[in-house]
């Protein structure tokens, strides 16, 4: 069996999805600041929801025959998340340029993602 471009990307991206879905749990405080607060719910619930999405979405990524639902499980969730990418763009829009970096720099980076996600979901 042969290991193709599609391949080497679904298991990156299920790599990413269970180390972030991980510290959901391990860590949820960082990600309970990026809860845009106009959502219902305590911040925490988000937090262990988006977890769960993820670790769902990796093992979807991983296994061959749920892989085609996998890549489209992971571009909703890229784009689900994509306010708190936000929020956190806004929360740090007066901290120093190296945290600027970083939270402007994860605005585009979710389209990249969205983008493997979606030739995930074509090659399977």
């Amino acid at each position: 069996m042969s290991t193709t471009s599609a391949d080497t990307t679904a298991f990156s991206l299920a790599a990413l999805c269970t180390g972030m879905g991980v510290l959901h749990f391990v860590k949820p405080e960082p990600f309970d600041d990026l809860i845009p607060p106009k959502l219902p719910g305590s911040a925490r619930f988000w937090t262990y929801a988006s977890g769960v999405a993820e670790l769902g979405t990796a093992a979807l990524l991983i296994n061959p025959s749920t892989r085609r639902l996998g890549g489209r499980a992971a571009s909703a969730l890229f784009v689900g998340v994509f306010p708190g990418n936000l929020q956190m763009a806004w929360d740090w829009r007066h901290k120093p340029w190296s945290k600027r970096a970083i939270a402007f720099g994860r605005l585009p980076l979710q389209a990249l993602l969205v983008a493997q996600a979606e030739k995930v979901h074509r090659a399977a």
